[in-house]
Parts: structure tokens; sequence; C-alpha cells
């Protein structure tokens, strides 16, 4: 009953803010746009379009919110008008007042305010769609920035993720595409995310890890917490001063170099995600700002560290060889590799899928963002998808709409900017890290304390092995039997790759010690 209830209520919004003829109105066929006009006979629709979305997405919770968010840094998508509305959901989303914010803080921390701070701003200066901020001055005279979650939002998250769970399972019945692209798990994925923003603990732990990650990069900035004053419903954080990114006017008048700020966000983006595998996923114009500081001019503030992404190894080093081959043109090895990672069913040529990959890519190299269509580009890739039955990776999902933010933001930024040959060089260097001799002698590192572990335990393993070797088991026609010697034979094999490792693990780490120690030019 309560999901339909919340159908009625999504159902009376679109009606209410007229998105029906908003949805009606931008496509193309001349019936359609009649209906369009039909369907406002008798309802006042007088405010701009623009205005209206925003008001009905404001009106219909966290995940709509989120959803305006992410299609605001998307102007290349968008007219002018929706883009420009939309982006107040960034950071002005309407606020819940500032005295339900100070009860929230004394519940926390079980402490009237006046014992905390010495003050507190009750009108919060960024409001958004899981939390707002307030600024306030600690009792030592840290200046610092409170972030308190908005109430019952638990609820509304939970009904819309519910609604979300049951449209995904009717779409997979009814839909064999839908299938392949997994709407459940992705849905999935996107409950998890959202019930990780809930928790400010969780959130606090994310910029800690993501500050000392960032620490030697000198390129991006993320504000400390302060552990003490850290609950899961407030979060008390240093007050970092920063412009707004999306004030470009700012920060030319303030001297900074702007196309070197868009490839400094791109690099930033790829260490995250590829040397880290542990990026920023939230990274709209809302959450970035821009120090003018004398010593800090001209580097990222990050801000609003609830929706983080992770990698696995594998997964860097998959996505770190598709964008090589990408960059390099190598067609033939990106369709190799999707067949490699079970991404296409096994069988699929790849020559077919070479030629379909080179026609939806070749077209958009060498040029700055501003000469590429991006909803051009999806469509040939969906198109290329749905030919060649390519499963969607819902662990990626969240990478896929992080890069769609960066590059809105680089579009903004620099329309200029060759995202491709910006990340090429990183991408390169990395690879070479990791399969290099730095990348041997790194992997050797971190696996000596296991093989430690092991080398004694080699000549017992080695006398078992040569014992078994010496008295094989008889066969007979017992399959009981038959099955325990082709275990043993298993076993075997798997003592003989320890022993043969352990060996080989010692010979590289007394070579890398020579090498240390008595370097080339001694010979």
């Amino acid at each position: 009953m309560a999901h339909l209830l919340r159908l009625v209520y999504i159902g009376f919004i679109f009606l209410r803010y007229g998105l029906d003829q908003l949805a009606l109105h931008s496509l193309r066929q001349p019936w359609l746009r009649v209906l369009a006009r039909l369907v406002t006979i008798g309802r006042r629709l007088d405010a701009p379009r623009g205005e209206r979305l925003r008001r009905a997405l404001e009106r219909l919770g966290p995940i709509f919110v989120k959803f305006g968010q992410v299609l605001s840094t998307r102007r290349d998508l968008l007219p002018p008008d929706l883009a420009d509305e939309l982006a107040r959901l960034q950071d002005r989303v309407p606020p819940f007042e500032g005295a339900q914010a100070v009860r929230m803080v004394e519940l926390a921390f079980g402490l009237p305010l006046a014992e905390v701070f010495e003050s507190f701003d009750t009108e919060p200066v960024a409001s958004a769609s899981i939390a707002q901020v307030h600024f306030a001055v600690l009792k030592d005279g840290r200046e610092v920035a409170v972030k308190v979650l908005r109430p019952g939002m638990l609820k509304i998250i939970d009904n819309d993720l519910a609604l979300l769970r049951t449209g995904a399972a009717w779409i997979e019945r009814v839909s064999a595409d839908a299938r392949r692209l997994k709407p459940r798990e992705v849905v999935a994925e996107f409950d998890k995310y959202l019930h990780d923003e809930l928790d400010l603990v969780r959130e606090a732990a994310n910029a800690t890890q993501l500050r000392r990650n960032m620490e030697g990069l000198r390129l991006v900035m993320v504000p400390e917490m302060i552990w003490e004053l850290c609950t899961p419903n407030v979060l008390v954080m240093e007050r970092m001063k920063g412009v707004p990114i999306s004030q470009r006017a700012r920060l030319e008048a303030a001297g900074v170099d702007i196309p070197k700020l868009a490839r400094d966000g791109v690099t930033i983006f790829f260490t995250q995600v590829f040397r880290d595998g542990f990026f920023h996923a939230d990274m709209h114009p809302g959450n970035i700002q821009v120090s003018i500081e004398p010593a800090t001019f001209g580097r990222y503030i990050a801000l609003d560290f609830g929706i983080i992404g992770t990698l696995t190894e594998f997964d860097k080093e998959y996505l770190a060889q598709n964008f090589i081959a990408f960059f390099r043109r190598d067609y033939k090895r990106v369709a190799e590799l999707h067949i490699e990672s079970g991404w296409v069913p096994a069988g699929t040529r790849v020559d077919e899928l070479e030629g379909a990959i080179r026609a939806c890519c070749e077209p958009h190299f060498d040029r700055p963002l501003k000469d590429i269509s991006l909803g051009q580009v999806l469509l040939r890739l969906f198109q290329t998808s749905r030919r060649f039955n390519v499963e969607i990776q819902p662990q990626l999902v969240l990478l896929q709409k992080t890069l769609l933010n960066v590059e809105g933001l680089g579009r903004q930024l620099d329309p200029e900017l060759d995202l491709w040959s910006t990340a090429k060089p990183f991408l390169e260097r990395w690879m070479h890290e990791q399969i290099g001799w730095r990348g041997l002698v790194e992997r050797l590192k971190n696996e000596a304390p296991r093989y430690a572990k092991l080398l004694p335990e080699l000549p017992r393993l080695l006398h078992d092995a040569l014992q078994a070797r010496a008295h094989p088991v008889p066969r007979g026609p017992d399959p009981l039997l038959a099955a325990l010697l082709l275990e043993q034979r298993r076993t075997n094999r798997l003592l003989r790759a320890l022993v043969y490792g352990g060996l080989g693990f010692v010979l590289g780490f007394a070579a890398v010690q020579l090498w240390g120690r008595f370097p080339l030019w001694w010979l």
C-alpha cells in the first residue's frame, strides 16, 4: 500500500509541475507536440520549465535530487536554461530550519550548543539532498564546518529504493535486453552507496583515507575531521576557504590558470582511480572549490565524501589496459579484452567487435570536448552493446557516473581540453610502474610476509612430494580410489608449484638485494 501511495504522489508531482508536458514537448514527432499542448489545458504552467523541473525533483526527495545533480553537469546534453536551474540542486536545495539543526547537534553531542562551540551560524551555508552545512567556531578558536543530516531521510530513501527494486525486477521479466543491463544489481549498488551516505561517521572515515592518499600529490586538499565531534548524524570538520569551481569569473579574476585547473582535475581523478582504487564519486561542482590563499593557490578543495568508489586490483588493471588500448587506437586489443573478461560471449568474433568499437570511437579523437557530442557517443555505444550482448558491470556503474561528472566539469572549465591526450601519459606511466622492475620489487615486498611464513615449511613439503612420487597409489577399478588418486596428483602439482615458487622468490629476493648492494656499474 505504501508503494502505491508513493507512486500516486510521484504521478501527482509530475502532473503538478507539468513534467509530462516537458517530456512530450522535447520529442520531435508533430503529433506528440500537439499532445503536449493538449495536456496543458486546464493547468497553469506559467513558471519556466527549468524551475518547474527543479522544484519537482526537490519535492520528490534525495534520489531524484541526485539524478538532477548528475544531469546538471551535462551541459552538452541539456539546454542551458535546464542546466542552470538544475545546478541549484548542487548546494541550494531548500534547507530545514536552523533551530532544528541546533536541536539535532545538541542531541548528537548530549551537550548544550554553547558548551561545544564559541559561535554557531544557524543559517546554513550550503544545503543539499542529504544534509546541510553550518559554519561554527570551536571553544579553542578553530573554524569548522558542521554537517547535519536531514531528518527523516532513511524512510524516504528506503521507500524510493523499494520502488526501484520492484521496477527493476519487472523490467527484467518483460525484456531480455534489460536483463543484459542487470538493473536489479545496479539498484543494489545504488542502495549500498545511498545508505553509506546516511552514516556521517563513514563519511568522516572516507575523508580521512582520501586525505591520506592525496597528501603527496599537492593538487587537492581534503578537510581534517574533528573525530571527537563526529557522530552518525552530525559531522564536524576543518573549515575550508575557497571559491566554488562553478564561479569561473571569480577564479579568472583571482589569476587562477583555468586550463591547468582542468588538466589537474583529470590527473586527480585518474590518480584516485588507478593508483589508489579509492575515488571521490560525487564530483559535481557543488562539492568542489578552488583555493586562492597564497600558500595553496590554485589547488582543488574536495568536499562531501559520503559516496566513495573502490576498485579491486583486477578492475584497475583491466580498466587501465582498456584505456591505454583505446588511447592508442588499438581497437583489436579493446575487443580482445572484452572477450577475455567475459563481458561479451566467448564466441564473439574479434574482428566484428573491433570494427564496431572503431566506428564508435574514431570520430571523436583529436577533438576538444566542445566538439564531442557525448549523446551521440553513448547512443552508438549502447547500440553496439546490444548487438554484441555486452553485459553491464554493476561494480563499475559508480565509476562511469563519476567519469561523466569529471568530463562535464572539464567541459565547463576548458572546452578546449583534450581529455585523451591529458590522460594517456598518466595511464602509460602507471602501467609501466605495474609491470616494470619497480612494480616487481613492490609486489615482492608485499608478498614477503606470506612467503616468509611458507619458506620454513618447504623442506617438509618437498620431502612429502618426493615420497608420494616414490610410492604411487596403484590404480584400481574402484571409482573412489580413482578420485583419491586424481586428488593426490592435484596436490602434488600444487606442492611442486609451491616449491618452485618459493625457490623463485628466494632467487628473486636475493637478486634484488644484490642489485641494491652491487649496482651494474660494479661489473
